[in-house]
């Protein structure tokens, strides 16, 4: 579970505007800091099936949202990755 600090950190970090909170930007990376943590997390309970099928669906709707970012403006999404350092 990410804390309240690291949360807001991250949102202060790849915010667009002053007030941006919910930019495809700002989501992608709350969910790349949620998916880091709750890989660590698997790393030490490998059989925990329940964190595991969140964590698939955190992937999964992070994945939605990068291809949403690649189709509406492609150099914000390369920015992203490029700044989260993800693959693609």
């Amino acid at each position: 579970m990410i804390l309240k600090e690291k949360k807001t950190q991250v949102i202060a970090e790849n915010r667009t505007h002053e007030t941006d909170t919910g930019s495809p930007e700002v989501q992608v990376a709350i969910l790349t800091a949620r998916i880091n943590e709750l890989t660590e997390h698997m790393k030490t309970h490998p059989k925990d099936k329940h964190s595991q099928r969140g964590l698939l669906k955190m992937v999964g709707r992070r994945r939605n949202l990068l291809a949403y970012l690649q189709k509406k403006d492609v150099e914000r999404y390369r920015a992203l990755i490029a700044k989260l350092g993800l693959r693609k």
